[in-house]
């Protein structure tokens, strides 16, 4: 009895631990997936992921100059028209530029408008009585020139009194041509000449504010097409930066018609031609089947950037991008992801 009673509990002690091994696993219950893999539409196919965009392409909305936010007037969602006030930059600084600007303009206008109107109305009678004040003094010095030259006895004046009297004369009378040259200028008004200037110097004023008001307008940022804001980012207070940005201010587009722009394998690109016919499904409901009109083939073959983050995918390969269009009705966003299979020949 002892011979076999070892054998005996080591065979039970063994049974003992296979079945508390058996039955401390897990169960793995068999558990429906959520949705359906996709399947295959047309009996010969190539298939690309596709991510759904306006038909006028995302719009990302950047800036020409930067600066402080101070005003927004959309908010994801909004239907705009074109024209439409998005956001506003500070603009103090050159608010006070412009009225320093229209006042310069207004300076010019009103020196060009006195130069206009020359001569004055009151300018003209003190030059008409001084043409005839220098006229009796000539005739003054006429007199006393005939007085001294009447004198029959040349030896009763001296030679100097007489060239005295002979030049007193002449001035007299230069004087009276000045004196009407004078009034005549009057007369004429303006020279031409200055009237040129003033009138480039208005025109240059008013160039000056007219590029102050268009650095004005530059810093409100409109909407360039009619369409849909998709996505706002930008806040008052914040700093907006000028130029291509990471993350967009404000993406926009035409939203009343959606593409999908697929991405084909270099490797499958061939087998694609102009005008195929394809089908969408979104992720999540492979069994609703959305139709694809084909819009455009973009010739130029690039790097891939849509990434699905499937771990066999290849991030070095360089697609093919195919635009399609979607029904009106189609329940889909955009930015969203879509599993599209383009038939290569032959539907299923």
């Amino acid at each position: 009895m002892i011979k076999y009673g070892l054998p005996v509990f080591a065979a039970l002690a063994l049974t003992f631990a296979v079945l508390k091994i058996v039955h401390s696993q897990p169960v793995h219950a068999k558990l429906t997936p959520p949705a359906a893999p996709p399947s295959a539409v047309y009996t010969r196919e190539v298939g690309a992921v596709g991510l759904v965009e306006a038909e006028s392409e995302n719009i990302a909305i950047s800036l020409p100059v930067p600066g402080l936010v101070t005003r927004i007037d959309v908010k994801a969602g909004d239907h705009l028209r074109k024209g439409a006030r998005l956001f506003s930059l500070d603009d103090r600084n050159l608010q006070a530029e412009l009225a320093l600007r229209t006042s310069s303009l207004s300076l010019a206008e009103t020196r060009l408008e006195k130069l206009a109107m020359s001569p004055r109305p009151e300018d003209l009678p003190p030059a008409e009585a001084k043409v005839r004040e220098e006229e009796q003094l000539y005739q003054d010095a006429a007199v006393q020139l005939n007085l001294i030259e009447s004198v029959r006895d040349k030896r009763a004046i001296r030679d100097e009194d007489l060239q005295r009297r002979r030049l007193a004369v002449k001035a007299a009378e230069a004087r009276v041509d000045e004196a009407k040259a004078e009034l005549a200028r009057l007369k004429a008004g303006t020279w031409k000449p200055d009237l040129d200037i003033a009138r480039a110097e208005v025109e240059e004023a008013r160039r000056q504010a007219e590029r102050v008001e268009a650095d004005i307008a530059r810093l409100v940022v409109t909407a360039p097409i009619d369409g849909e804001i998709l996505q706002c980012k930008v806040h008052v207070g914040e700093y907006a930066q000028a130029g291509p940005l990471a993350q967009p201010l404000i993406l926009m587009g035409a939203t009343a018609h959606l593409n999908v722009r697929a991405d084909i394998d270099e490797q499958d690109a061939w087998r694609v031609k102009a005008g195929a016919t394809a089908a969408g499904s979104v992720r999540g409901n492979t069994g609703e089947r959305l139709p694809l009109r084909f819009v455009r083939l973009e010739p130029y073959v690039i790097p891939k950037r849509n990434l699905t983050g499937d771990s066999t995918e290849r991030v070095d390969t360089r697609v093919l991008q195919v635009i399609f269009a979607l029904d009106k009705g189609a329940h889909v966003y955009a930015g969203q992801q879509l599993d599209v299979y383009i038939d290569a020949g032959g539907q299923k």
